[in-house]
């Protein structure tokens, strides 16, 4: 729920230049949406069910660098069960090597988080070459400690009013949260730069209470979930969702086609007849079906999976 706002912060400390907020005029702290969520009109995305409520928003210039951040609530009876957290940045034109390696920086240099192999990633899938990246990855966290006691010294303030607005309405938080992260620059695409973040309660994918809270004991940690199979299943479930979302993510902002990943094996939902023979299209069922089956994949999943193949 903070990342995006981390990387932000970096660049512009990396840059040693001073934030200058202005107002964001598009929504307003505690407006309710639902359905689907603008950023922009480049960045729009797709809201999972349910009522979302603006928790924080900022918005920062500084001689054509702009920014622009949204945090969005999913609560039920008190309790966040979703979060997302949506940035972009305009970099065209404004000192466009220090941007860039500045955003290098933050990304794949940062020690606390960042697109490359850390223990408490799940999946880590990414592109990388000279200024352009597609970074997904994904895992599992303590969230009142990523907010509230975060190990990073420049994000103790951050995140102000989230974690203001989550005291004020006596929030409850999820022990642990999966979260993913999307990530995608590239000058060849007029020098923008998207990020999407999301963290959810696995109790609402059907998982079992967590008897190990901190990333390093919890059943989720990747050293650690071969022994719990049913919390190997909700991860399973959820690194199919985040792939296609990643895949969503990447269609809505219009990554180049040789900058996309290849995701095609973590998310069913990516399967196509034009990609397959007679004989695979059945083999490919069968795997949805056994997906289904385990309780990997919700019968409308299975569904849609299922028409793609055939259509």
């Amino acid at each position: 729920m903070k990342l995006i706002l981390r990387i932000i912060i970096l660049v512009f400390f990396i840059l040693n230049i001073n934030i200058i907020s202005v107002k964001a005029n598009s929504y307003k702290l505690n407006d309710i949406v639902e359905n689907s969520f603008g950023i922009s009109k480049k960045f729009e995305i797709e809201l999972p069910k349910g009522k979302w409520v603006i928790a924080e928003k900022s918005s920062d210039y500084y001689y054509g660098l702009r920014t622009k951040i949204y945090s969005l609530l999913r609560i039920e009876n008190n309790r966040i069960v979703e979060a997302i957290e949506i940035a972009e940045m305009h970099t065209a034109g404004v000192y466009e090597w220090a941007v860039n390696q500045a955003i290098y920086e933050a990304i794949f240099k940062n020690k606390y988080d960042g697109c490359y192999e850390r223990p408490e990633y799940y999946v880590l899938k990414f592109y990388a070459r000279g200024s352009t990246h597609n970074c997904f990855w994904l895992g599992h966290s303590d969230i009142y400690k990523e907010l509230f006691s975060p190990e990073d010294p420049q994000q103790k303030t951050a995140n102000a009013q989230l974690k203001n607005y989550i005291k004020k309405n006596k929030l409850q938080l999820p022990e642990v949260a999966l979260f993913s992260n999307h990530l995608y620059f590239s000058r060849l695409k007029a020098g923008v730069w998207f990020a999407l973040s999301y963290a959810i309660d696995p109790v609402i994918l059907g998982a079992p209470k967590n008897k190990f809270i901190s990333e390093e004991s919890s059943e989720y940690h990747r050293n650690n979930i071969e022994n719990y199979p049913e919390y190997k299943k909700i991860m399973e479930k959820w690194i199919s969702i985040s792939a296609q979302r990643h895949i969503d993510f990447e269609n809505v902002v219009k990554a180049l086609k040789n900058h996309k990943l290849d995701l095609k094996n973590l998310s069913p939902m990516m399967l196509s007849s034009s990609n397959y023979s007679s004989n695979d299209i059945a083999d490919e069922i069968k795997k949805l079906n056994d997906l289904y089956k385990a309780g990997i994949l919700s019968k409308e999943e299975f569904d849609l999976a299922k028409n793609k193949i055939l259509n």
